[in-house]
């Protein structure tokens, strides 16, 4: 978490560290992201950036979750308007297109999703995942919840389950058309929009034929 230190700084100065943070980061991931390029760029010594965290993977964990929070917005945006109460997966399907779009007009939180999903170094891997976890879960378990108590799934349906499945989706969903290797199955790797956007759609398609009441 922030210091104290970065709290009082003016939004001038804090805006600088966070776009410059997010730059390195996203160009070169958390590992080899580098606190003396962000420093630099920024305009800030490497000594002020420990004032501000405690270390490089609380910034990293930081900047994460910035950028979780302005995907949850975007989505949450999006999703207004979609009949979730008499078309659960209708509407997560349709959210889709929003979804997978984002991250084609938005590079930077896609790299650093990557960066926060693909990332070795366990520690900070964890603490990144974990903020973005709690972003996804506000967002979609009263969806869940909602389609549910409205009669949308199947009887005895494990909506725990149904839950950890989309927040193992949604970032593979985000990162497949743009990492080599994620897909080996659906070619999704290197698409255009569109065609992403109807690749992802089929494992959505599977989630509702196992859980949707027909």
């Amino acid at each position: 978490m922030p210091t104290g230190t970065w709290e009082r700084l003016p939004a001038s100065r804090r805006a600088a560290v966070t776009e410059a943070a997010e730059q390195e980061f996203a160009e070169r991931g958390f590992s080899q992201g580098s606190l003396n390029t962000i420093a630099r760029t920024a305009g800030v010594s490497k000594g002020s950036l420990f004032q501000y965290f405690d270390d490089k993977a609380d910034l990293f964990t930081y900047l994460a979750g910035l950028v979780s929070v302005r995907i949850r917005a975007a989505m949450e945006g999006a999703a207004v308007g979609l009949a979730w109460d008499t078309d659960f997966f209708g509407a997560l399907r349709e959210l889709n297109r929003s979804w997978v779009a984002y991250f084609y007009d938005h590079p930077v939180d896609l790299a650093i999703t990557a960066a926060a999903n693909l990332e070795p170094d366990r520690a900070a891997r964890q603490a990144v995942l974990a903020a973005a976890s709690a972003e996804y879960q506000g967002m979609m378990r009263p969806l869940i919840a909602l389609a549910e108590a409205s009669g949308q799934l199947v009887d005895g349906a494990d909506v725990d389950a149904l839950l950890a499945l989309l927040l193992l989706l949604l970032p593979h969903i985000a990162l497949a058309p743009h990492v080599d290797g994620l897909d080996t199955v659906l070619g999704l790797v290197g698409t255009g929009v569109e065609d992403a956007i109807l690749g992802t759609d089929r494992l959505l398609g599977a989630l509702q034929a196992a859980y949707a009441r027909t």
